[in-house]
């Protein structure tokens, strides 16, 4: 295992109450922490912690949306993490999603595609500390020069779901984040990126044998996920088109509870997953054994003690 990471902060843990947890990863084999970016925390602060508690981790945002910062502020906030945690720092980045952009934060979600790459491409400018002036196709930038560079930049890697946006990656960022998917839909995301190109995933976990219980959650998850057009494309490309299309059919009839009732078993038991935490951690090894670099768990809520579940889930138990 080259890699296994960890998303912080844990559902229903505050902040503060992490340090424990995170200066013990390194010692139970956990070799990343990452953050996500919706409307809990910023995707930032928690890693500015975590890069004090335990010094050996690498951090990393996924993602931190383009739209929802100008492209100097994320230059800024990529910057300042770099600092703290210089040669170990992610800076993943991505096109979010409409209902961040637009319905919480106000801004308008045009050309996602080309406002992802201008923004991997300003960064890379402006990390060196050179002044920025260009006129990139989705925006302009005139004399913006950070004013503390990182000694060691960030490495930058894009948030992709489907061909266009993985080949993109993989020419110009430094790895391929992406989310919603099962062990046996890693190859044929790898086949878009090549071999050498890092590839992590976002992976639900659920550490309960309740399989009801498990179950349900996940359906409540994938209804509010996949049912957003990027991931429903996603799906589409995967080959799940037909099985989701009557909970899309729901969603779209304003049917919230049949849009649940709808999703096969099958689905759920692939995207989410969930069993014992000795079967947890199988589980996710099997991404891995498919062809993903980095898994980055996401412990979803259970009954258990959400510190102890990551613990118990700590891959130095393989």
């Amino acid at each position: 295992m080259r890699r296994w990471g960890i998303t912080i902060p844990l559902t229903g843990v505050p902040l503060p109450a992490h340090r424990e947890l995170i200066a013990e990863l390194p010692a139970l084999g956990y070799t990343d922490a990452w953050s996500s970016e919706t409307a809990g925390t910023d995707g930032f602060s928690p890693l500015v912690l975590a890069s004090e508690w335990a010094p050996e981790l690498r951090l990393g945002t996924a993602i931190a949306p383009v739209y929802t910062r100008g492209p100097g502020l994320l230059a800024m906030s990529g910057a300042t993490l770099a600092e703290c945690a210089p040669g170990r720092t992610v800076l993943g980045i991505g096109s979010s999603s409409p209902a961040i952009v637009e319905r919480w934060n106000g801004g308008s979600f045009d050309e996602p595609f080309g406002r992802t790459r201008d923004t991997l491409r300003f960064l890379r400018s402006a990390f060196t500390g050179e002044k920025v002036t260009h006129e990139y196709p989705t925006f302009s930038i005139r004399g913006f020069r950070l004013e503390r560079p990182p000694s060691a930049a960030p490495e930058i890697m894009l948030a992709a779901l489907r061909p266009g946006m993985l080949k993109l990656a993989a020419r110009e960022a430094d790895g391929v984040i992406t989310n919603w998917l099962a062990a046996s839909d890693v190859p044929r995301v790898r086949a878009e990126v090549g071999p050498d190109v890092e590839l992590v995933a976002r992976i639900f976990v659920c550490p309960t044998e309740d399989v009801e219980a498990a179950r349900g959650l996940g359906r409540l998850m994938i209804s509010s996920y996949l049912t957003v057009p990027v991931y429903a494309a996603f799906h589409e490309w995967l080959g799940r088109g037909e099985m989701l299309r009557p909970m899309h059919e729901a969603w779209a009839a304003g049917d919230r509870k049949k849009a649940n009732e709808v999703i096969p078993d099958s689905v759920v038991d692939e995207l989410v997953v969930h069993g014992s935490v000795d079967e947890c951690r199988e589980k996710v090894r099997a991404y891995v054994d498919q062809g993903l670099d980095t898994p980055i768990m996401a412990v979803t809520p259970t009954d258990q003690d959400p510190l102890e579940l990551v613990r118990a889930l700590a891959p130095k138990h393989l």
